[in-house]
């Protein structure tokens, strides 16, 4: 039960980024933004009790999050995706 509340909650923030970047009335750094605080959000939430398969999970999310970023801001996706490959 737990685990597919887990993919219902992975559904649930790949459907809030993508209505990120639909906002029409949003600036492009608002959505930026929005985007980075829920990766944040994200990753704050991991513990040290945290399983592989959530670390996954949210290592998954951030690189749909930088994808998308990347789609409004080349620059500063291309930028965030190799950061995140230097870790």
């Amino acid at each position: 039960m737990l685990f597919i509340k887990k993919l219902e909650n992975n559904m649930d923030i790949e459907f809030q980024i993508l209505k990120i970047v639909g906002y029409k009335t949003w600036s492009d750094r608002k959505k930026i933004d929005a985007m980075l605080e829920i990766d944040s959000n994200n990753y704050t939430n991991l513990g040290k009790d945290s399983l592989q398969k959530d670390k996954d999970l949210v290592k998954k999310q951030s690189r749909f999050i930088y994808r998308a970023i990347k789609t409004i801001d080349e620059s500063v996706g291309n930028l965030l995706y190799k950061a995140r490959d230097r870790k």
